[in-house]
């Protein structure tokens, strides 16, 4: 009975694809995997997952040795934290009802490896969905997503999962699960998190090799994967990060040479008028970099790396103040093993978010640079008013 409720059959051409309906943290979803599989002996095998995701299945412990200076360096403290949040979700969720994160994924490798079977990991970046969604974004946008996840951290209890709750599992995608409560306020999430990735999910699936083809995907998606089996998809749109267009190139190296043209303007009409100009401009900046970086619990050394280094790095794109904020930190306050293997549980609550120094210095990445832009803007409309 569970069977036919979670299963869909699509003849799409010559090829017959066979997809489950999965709940991510379900054991009976792994155990209808394996049912399905064995009986359909299928040439291609498709899981909701992307290389990264799946490099963690089979090492799941990896990620403990995250570098998180060069986490830092590359820029992907956001796509850290998000990655964070979405596996202590699952975690816990698996915790609660004694099983593994993602087994019926695990499943379904396993029985390709058994079976002989072509493997397709068939969904999109992790990386490419959240960057997406963040270019997607106005700084107001980004401002109240990050302050909408912060205040969310407050529920340190561990609820009873109800067996209603377990059946809506199979209607939710696990992405959208961790950002349920944001979906209302956030619109463009839902689309990018779900519909795009149905888009992306159906093209790699009615392309797997062989005639028949079994998929392996969250309940939320299977609706949306059926519907556009039958459609063409532009995979270069979806599936890449477009390149900040020349708009976005010219405003990023315009603003900052704006705010140098009007503080040397205001030095060519007196000194005193320049030294008001410059000292808005480092106090607005700086200070709300370091104020930030205060808020977030970072050291003195690094809320002083924060004011010195903000005013600077916004008259430069390809430098950001949270960097040099975070690096500081993690060189002063280098987390522990204990942080690194206390992540699943402190990330649910403020308390222990500010507790663990591999948290915190994630944070203080994110807000010294948001605290920059806010500097920037406020600073810069200041200056300009004076000049005019």
């Amino acid at each position: 009975m569970m069977e036919e409720e979670h299963i869909t059959r699509v003849q799409y051409q010559e090829k017959e694809l066979i997809l489950i309906a999965t709940a991510h943290v379900s054991k009976a979803s792994a155990e209808l995997v394996k049912e399905v599989i064995d009986r359909e002996q299928p040439d291609s095998i498709c899981v909701e997952l992307d290389e990264d995701r799946y490099n963690n299945i089979k090492n799941p412990k990896g990620w403990s040795d995250t570098d998180l200076t060069k986490v830092i360096k590359d820029g992907k403290v956001g796509f850290m934290l998000a990655n964070l949040v979405l596996g202590s979700y699952q975690k816990r969720l698996a915790k609660q009802l004694d099983t593994n994160v993602g087994q019926e994924m695990v499943q379904g490798i396993q029985s390709a490896e058994e079976l002989g079977a072509e493997l397709v990991l068939a969904d999109r970046s992790v990386q490419t969905t959240f960057m997406r969604i963040w270019r997607k974004m106005n700084l107001k946008e980004k401002f109240d997503l990050l302050l909408n996840l912060f205040f969310a951290l407050d529920d340190e209890e561990e609820n009873e999962i109800t067996d209603e709750e377990i059946n809506n599992l199979l209607q939710k995608d696990m992405l959208e699960g961790a950002m349920a409560n944001m979906k209302d306020e956030f619109p463009k999430i839902a689309d990018i998190l779900l519909h795009e990735r149905d888009q992306y999910l159906a093209n790699k699936i009615k392309n797997a090799p062989g005639k028949k083809v079994v998929a392996v995907l969250g309940g939320a998606h299977v609706a949306g994967v059926t519907e556009e089996i039958f459609k063409e998809q532009d995979m270069n749109e979806i599936g890449n990060v477009p390149p900040a267009g020349k708009s976005g190139k010219i405003i990023s190296w315009g603003i900052p040479a704006l705010i140098i043209a009007l503080i040397a303007y205001g030095f060519v009409q007196g000194v005193e008028t320049g030294m008001q100009q410059l000292g808005t401009w480092i106090l607005w900046n700086g200070g709300l970099a370091a104020l930030f970086t205060a808020l977030m619990m970072g050291h003195p050394l690094s809320v002083i790396t924060a004011f010195v280094v903000a005013p600077i790095s916004s008259l430069n794109p390809m430098l950001a103040c949270g960097w040099f904020a975070g690096l500081m930190e993690a060189h002063i306050r280098k987390p522990k093993v204990e942080d690194v293997s206390n992540i699943s549980n402190d990330i649910f609550s403020i308390k222990g978010f500010f507790h663990n120094r591999f948290l915190r210095t994630l944070l203080i990445v994110i807000m010294a640079n948001l605290g920059s832009s806010l500097g920037t803007i406020i600073a810069g409309l200041d200056i300009i008013k004076s000049v005019f």
